[in-house]
């Protein structure tokens, strides 16, 4: 389970970096992975409205935000925006955080493709103001929501605070402890329910990479799931996620991850490989069950199809009989 956080305040220890800490202290005592993202220290390149990422899917300026953002955000659960009021809006960096994300935007309502993991994803807006005008956070708000659209989340939580201003002010707030407590229960408690499914292969970059998203998009948010390699990749197969993008999941933007890595993190219930052979490790109380595939890293477009297409198949399966268990 990961909360991504994007921090958009350009004050060092200021008031909205104190509350965000608040959130991702609660998030990692309950067994959460954080991350940060800070929008003034990465400095990403703002969107120029070339329309680049209208026509092919992906952004004209070559910097690491893909990298640095699009591929965290992809394996995130909850996204945290964290920010002070800047006239009524959201600071300048962060705001051209918000604008490159037109390319998400893009692949999914031009492209008509979406990552997998859209449909459970949670958002929360966490932002300070020093002064108290009733419609202080409107803008911010629909700012927020409309670029969780984009990246994939939907607007679920918000806590605004009002009369901020001097530094420590947050910190000395009577009630924002307790706010932030009850704010995590509610965004984090559900997610904390799920059984973890973890997908294997050697390279990561083409089997457990398809699986995972099936089982993603079939199990909605019944199911924590995972992909990583015994010995993963440098990134996914393109021809992959060509034949993915043709039955309308993205998984554009993943990176192979180390399943080393993974296992050391969490404990799944179930665990499917496939190729990776004696490097697959074994996992005490867990389900383990081996797919004999092929590896789709010496396929052409067609042969990698007909594999999504068996891949499908058995994890529509194992969805079934995970649905069935769980009326009984």
């Amino acid at each position: 389970m990961l909360v991504l956080a994007i921090k958009g305040s350009p004050r060092k220890k200021g008031n909205t970096d104190y509350l965000l800490g608040l959130f991702m202290a609660e998030a990692r005592k309950r067994g959460w992975e954080t991350e940060v993202i800070d929008a003034v220290k990465e400095n990403f390149e703002p969107c120029i409205g070339c329309g680049n990422c209208e026509r092919t899917g992906f952004c004209s300026i070559k910097d690491t935000m893909p990298e640095r953002f699009f591929s965290p955000l992809r394996r995130a659960d909850v996204v945290v925006v964290s920010v002070p009021t800047y006239f009524y809006a959201v600071p300048a960096r962060i705001k051209g955080l918000m604008d490159r994300t037109q390319t998400l935007w893009s692949r999914k309502y031009l492209f008509k493709i979406k990552d997998a993991g859209h449909d459970h994803r949670k958002g929360v807006l966490l932002a300070a103001a020093a002064t108290h005008g009733r419609d202080l956070f409107d803008g911010i708000k629909l700012n927020v929501k409309y670029f969780l659209d984009a990246a994939g989340a939907a607007f679920e939580e918000n806590l605004c605070y009002r009369g901020i201003d001097s530094r420590g002010a947050m910190e000395r707030h009577p009630t924002v402890h307790g706010d932030v407590a009850l704010l995590a229960q509610r965004v984090l408690s559900p997610f904390e329910q799920r059984r973890t499914w973890v997908f294997a292969c050697r390279e990561n970059a083409g089997r457990s990479q398809m699986a995972a998203a099936f089982a993603r998009f079939l199990a909605g948010d019944r199911i924590e799931v995972i992909s990583a390699g015994s010995a993963p990749g440098e990134k996914v197969n393109p021809l992959v996620v060509a034949a993915m993008a043709e039955k309308g999941i993205d998984l554009a933007f993943l990176k192979p991850v180390p399943l080393g890595d993974i296992l050391e993190k969490c404990s799944p219930h179930l665990l499917v490989t496939m190729g990776c052979g004696q490097e697959c490790p074994l996992v005490p109380g867990c389900r383990v069950v081996d797919w004999d595939l092929p590896d789709p890293a010496a396929m052409d477009l067609d042969g990698v199809r007909a594999l999504g297409n068996e891949i499908e198949k058995r994890v529509n399966a194992l969805v079934k009989d995970f649905s069935a268990a769980a009326v009984e």
